[in-house]
């Protein structure tokens, strides 16, 4: 067989195990998928229909087989719809505990206050679910999904721990077999109405819920303990054999009527009742609406996020919402009650075998095949095994781990946050309780801002150094007078929060120095508060005849405000004693340069160039070892921006400065350069290729016109050969002057640890 024809059956057998792999990973995915939305079905419709109760509850017992439908619609239309669009692998979207509770609260209200019919009602739940999902449609779209995950934990613990009481509340009418007119605190004194059979029904329900799934592992809890009430309430009827006739029957659902015909009837005779809305109530739907898409969306990203933990994989935060918000949309449409991304069938999906987001398009099928064909069999279903069910949700959902927060003085704040919004929703409404956790979630906010210091360090002059290289004599005044200087470096959110912080640690110090120096390097924001605050430290240090110096002032901040030019406009301008400079080595630079200049240490002669026994390394030498390095120098000059050597560069000299300024820079990507220090005039550069022999490490450009003396190491050798004295001489020159900058150095790194 040729080479050809090999490589042509080699690809032939690769591409057949290629399609065979692909149909066997379709295969599994498809069983996995069969399986997993299967059993979250089974969690998702009982719960879904529990929800439906709780939210038609206020309108009369007489809805509740319509109650049911919409719950059981809405399982079917999110299940259909969201993960087509969503894309989270294996998420099971339906109806919620959120959601009802919503809706629920909005019911009452629309009950208590009587301006609306109790028949019209229902077409205001269906405008809310609407405008619910139009609203997270919208969130999505503008990629606000990002930001809605950060809602402050402490507030979303105490909504949902709200939503947790308000559930168990409303159910335990329902545990006693109380007519839905009973509230929860008179249900406890209303002992001549309890209804034994459904105390009894209620209690197998809830222990099993609690405990069925420690004995029969591969059922989900939520159908055990359901199945286990729907067998209470059918043994029971042995005894009282009332309970095996739907008419008049409070205790259980009721007649569902759930065929094509019905469906279509349903949903044509409540969207016709769109012409009996008024608009003036649809103000009162406002709150509610973005109520709804926000706990929905947290909600769901909440699941998704334990989910992506789960399967290490990673969601689409904007793209699910909005695939939630179709979903809502389209169950809303459909006369369904909206939901979310809920963790109960999804942990079920995911470990029955789910696989992809198809698994939750089952969830959508296998529902609307148990809505047509076994609808009518919903009916026997027990209000008090329901209402079982939902107290063991309402309780699960109320976090615990929020207790511990009353230890520590540090998070008792945190505690009482969550607390205030379980009393608000508990208290008032879901809807007053929302705006109880906007706001103290600004308290949350403003709080750890002014935990954090927007002082980062504080440092004084003869503690922080220029990247100008001075003299020992130099040095030794800097370390003497620099204490005149101060160095403050800020971080963080300058604003009316946090001002005081500043004028505190300012107020004490600014009659001690006479420069000021705010670094502005990690300021994120500054508001009007600050700016106010500035001028007044600016008026203060100039009374004092002092002078306040700002460095790396920002010019592009993330929100995109220029803060330079916000205090020029605000009339922080540089003027005699108010100074701007791009970083704060440049005002450091300044200040030393004052300081030295009032301590006498700089000359009116400084732009002439220096003799050799001028220059600090050669000022105690001997006429004759000055004759005898003079002979083997060189003199050079550069113009101003000239490169006196590249990084990389062989060469062994070492260069001493006669007039001007050296900056040492060091090449990085992008043509970007990293400044690293300034030499001056007496000083020299160059010694670590003049010591070790190795490339030059960095680039020397000239700063203004320099004058240098040059001395190379091959020339250095040939004297000492014959003259070892002299090389001892100069090496211990160049060791105490390096001696010198570590020193300095040491100062410096003293300070920032210290700080």
């Amino acid at each position: 067989m040729e080479k050809d024809d090999i490589k042509k059956e080699s690809k032939s057998n690769q591409d057949n195990l290629s399609v065979k792999m692909k149909e066997k990973n379709f295969l599994d995915n498809l069983i996995g998928d069969l399986f997993g939305g299967t059993a979250a079905m089974l969690v998702a419709l009982p719960s879904a229909i529990a929800f439906g109760l709780i939210i038609y509850a206020p309108l009369g017992s007489s809805l509740s087989g319509k109650a049911a439908l919409v719950g059981m619609i809405g399982t079917v239309v999110l299940g259909l719809v969201a993960p087509l669009i969503g894309g989270t692998k294996r998420l099971v979207t339906a109806p919620c505990a959120p959601a009802a509770a919503v809706l629920s609260v909005f019911v009452m209200e629309l009950v208590s206050q009587g301006n609306i019919a109790k028949e019209i009602i229902p077409i205001y739940i269906t405008l809310v679910a609407i405008l619910a999902g139009v609203f997270q449609i919208l969130v999505g779209y503008l990629g606000g999904g990002r930001f809605i995950k950060y809602i402050p934990y402490p507030v979303v613990a105490g909504y949902l721990s709200g939503v947790g009481v308000l559930i168990f509340s409303g159910q335990l009418p329902k545990f006693f077999g109380l007519p839905s007119e009973i509230g929860f605190w008179k249900s406890f004194i209303s002992f001549e109405l309890w209804n034994w059979e459904s105390i009894v029904v209620a209690i197998v329900t809830i222990i099993v819920m609690l405990y069925g799934s420690k004995l029969i592992k591969f059922l989900p809890a939520a159908i055990l303990s359901l199945s286990a009430g729907v067998a209470t309430y059918f043994i029971l009827a042995i005894f009282n054999p009332q309970l095996l006739s739907l008419t008049n029957n409070a205790m259980v659902i009721g007649e569902i009527s759930a065929t094509i015909g019905d469906l279509t009837n349903l949903i044509t005779s409540h969207l016709g009742m769109f012409a009996d809305v008024e608009l003036a109530s649809l103000a009162g739907i406002f709150v509610p609406v973005i109520t709804l898409g926000v706990l929905l969306s947290i909600d769901t990203l909440k699941t998704c996020v334990v989910l992506d933990a789960l399967t290490f994989t990673r969601h689409n935060s904007n793209r699910e919402i909005i695939g939630q918000g179709v979903g809502n949309l389209a169950a809303g449409i459909a006369c369904g009650i909206p939901g979310a991304g809920t963790m109960g069938p999804t942990i079920v999906n995911l470990s029955s075998g789910g696989k992809t987001q198809f698994s939750g398009l089952i969830v959508g099928i296998t529902s609307v095949i148990v809505l047509l064909l076994l609808g009518s069999y919903v009916a026997w279903i027990p209000i008090a095994s329901l209402a079982g069910i939902l107290m063991v949700v309402g309780i699960r959902m109320i976090d615990k781990k929020t207790f511990p927060l009353l230890k520590s003085k540090s998070t008792f704040f945190d505690f009482f946050v969550t607390f205030a919004v379980v009393l608000a929703a508990v208290s008032y409404s879901l809807i007053i309780a929302a705006g109880v956790g906007i706001g103290l979630a600004i308290l949350l906010f403003l709080r750890e801002q002014m935990r954090t210091s927007v002082i980062k360090r504080k440092v004084f002059g003869n503690q922080i150094f220029s990247k100008k290289v001075r003299l020992e004599d130099e040095l030794d005044i800097l370390l003497k007078h620099g204490d005149q200087t101060l160095v403050l470096e800020l971080q963080g959110q300058l604003f009316f929060g946090t001002t005081d912080q500043l004028l505190s640690e300012l107020d004490p110090l600014i009659q001690e120095f006479k420069y000021i120096i705010i670094d502005m390097k990690r300021v994120l924001s500054l508001d009007y508060t600050a700016a106010h605050l500035l001028k007044q430290i600016k008026r203060r240090i100039k009374k004092q005849k002092g002078y306040l110096i700002f460095s790396s002032v920002p010019i592009h901040l993330p929100t995109g405000k220029n803060i330079r030019n916000y205090l020029n406009e605000l009339g922080l301008n540089e003027k005699k004693r108010l100074k701007f400079f791009d970083s704060l080595d440049l005002a450091l630079e300044w200040t030393e340069d004052r300081t030295l200049k009032d301590e006498g240490a700089l000359h009116a002669d400084e732009f002439k160039p220096l003799e050799l026994n001028e220059i600090e390394v050669f000022e105690e030498m001997t006429k004759e070892s000055l004759n005898t390095f003079a002979e083997i120098m060189i003199e050079k000059t550069f113009a101003n921006g000239e490169v006196i050597f590249k990084q990389g560069a062989v060469s062994e000299e070492i260069y001493f400065i006669r007039k001007g300024n050296v900056k040492i820079v060091l090449p990085l990507k992008a043509g970007m350069t990293h400044h690293i220090a300034t030499f001056t005039r007496g000083g020299y550069f160059g010694d670590m290729s003049f010591l070790d022999k190795e490339k030059r490490s960095a680039d020397a450009i000239a700063d203004g016109e320099v004058s240098l003396y040059v001395l190379e190491r091959s020339k250095f050798d040939e004297i000492i050969k014959t003259n070892p004295e002299l090389g001892s001489i100069f090496f211990e020159k160049l060791a105490l002057t390096i001696s010198s900058r570590l020193r300095q150095s040491n100062i410096e790194l003293k300070a920032l640890e210290e700080n």
